[in-house]
């Protein structure tokens, strides 16, 4: 498929607010409610879908609250121990965006995954590998959004601020459905200034 052309780069950011939600253990909220710490700690793990960033569930701060439960009982979830899981409301502007729930930036992935594909080759070294039940462990995926920030920056183009992507996750939702049980939209914000502002969600907010 043809590059979309330079001019059209100003689509990249995305219009209007949104609103993100964050698992995570109570302390880690209130640090934040409370000001003693500005932000969430970003994720860098090896296996991150989106790459490094902050993560937040879009909309769904249900979602957000059945990971940090599921990471109460899992470890291996979370690099931070959740022992009281919680959730942050964030108030999240895309600004410029990777959406890869667009062509341009499936180009711009694809674009980075054969340039990696090529380099690995050369190093004779192996790609690495998703791993896991619905390929949970990202390796490659992450490796991959690694390469397309390189590749920007070599290319002085504007770095993201966010990457937005939304996965099928789960089993089946009902016998032949088209949905999963897991369905959701996920962002890492890689640019602090993107997230306007922290809030506690109304009622309880513990499962």
């Amino acid at each position: 498929m043809a590059d979309a052309p330079l001019e059209w780069a100003r689509y990249k950011r995305a219009p209007g607010l949104v609103l993100g939600f964050h698992g995570c253990d109570a302390m880690v909220a209130e640090a934040v409610f409370t000001g003693q710490q500005q932000h969430l700690q970003p994720s860098r793990n090896a296996y991150d879908w989106l790459g490094p960033g902050i993560y937040f569930w879009e909309s769904d701060p249900w979602r957000a609250l059945v990971f940090a439960s599921d990471a109460q009982e899992r470890r291996y979830l979370s690099k931070g121990r959740i022992d009281n899981p919680t959730v942050v409301g964030a108030v999240i502007d895309l600004g410029r965006c990777c959406n890869l729930l667009e062509v341009d930036a499936l180009s711009e992935m694809q674009r980075a995954h054969e340039y990696l594909a090529t380099a690995s080759k050369a190093a004779g070294v192996p790609l690495p590998r998703n791993k896991g039940a619905e390929r949970g462990q990202r390796f490659l995926d992450k490796a991959v959004v690694g390469v397309m920030h390189s590749l920007r920056a070599e290319q002085q183009l504007a770095p993201y601020q966010t990457v937005r992507a939304a996965f099928l996750e789960g089993e089946d939702l009902y016998d032949g459905a088209g949905f999963k049980a897991r369905n959701h939209i996920q962002i890492a914000v890689l640019d602090t200034d993107c997230i306007l502002g922290y809030f506690r969600l109304p009622g309880p907010s513990r499962r």
